[in-house]
């Protein structure tokens, strides 16, 4: 069954378009460079003028493909060297969902598929 991973921070509002294209760089490339990794979304919202919230939400094969991401404390989020320049929250773990319902819509037609 495909896994849903989600990690959220605050980080800061004027650098947020820069954080999104270090993201890309960083852990968006980590992402698709792991063998089982089906794909990745980044949401972000203001919260206020200094704060905005980012959602990474990246689908995988199942818990051993985010093992080779994140190692076997797979709960743990996963930093990178710049990430401090930008983040006003650092938190200490991710979450975990089974994927057991995917709807798309793609070229005008909507599709749902139930996973086992």
């Amino acid at each position: 069954m495909p896994i849903l991973r989600i990690w959220r921070a605050e980080i800061r509002r004027a650098l947020r378009h820069e954080y999104l294209d270090y993201l890309q760089a960083t852990g968006v490339a980590a992402y698709q460079a792991t063998p089982g990794n089906l794909g990745t979304s980044i949401a972000m919202r203001d919260l206020d003028e200094e704060r905005s919230e980012v959602a990474t939400l990246s689908w995988w094969t199942g818990m051993d493909a985010i093992r080779q991401f994140a190692g076997d404390a797979t709960e743990r989020a996963r930093y990178f060297p710049e990430d401090d320049r930008f983040l006003l929250t650092r938190p200490d773990t991710v979450v975990h969902f089974d994927a057991t319902l995917s709807v798309t819509t793609a070229g005008g037609v909507r599709t749902t598929g139930e996973t086992p």
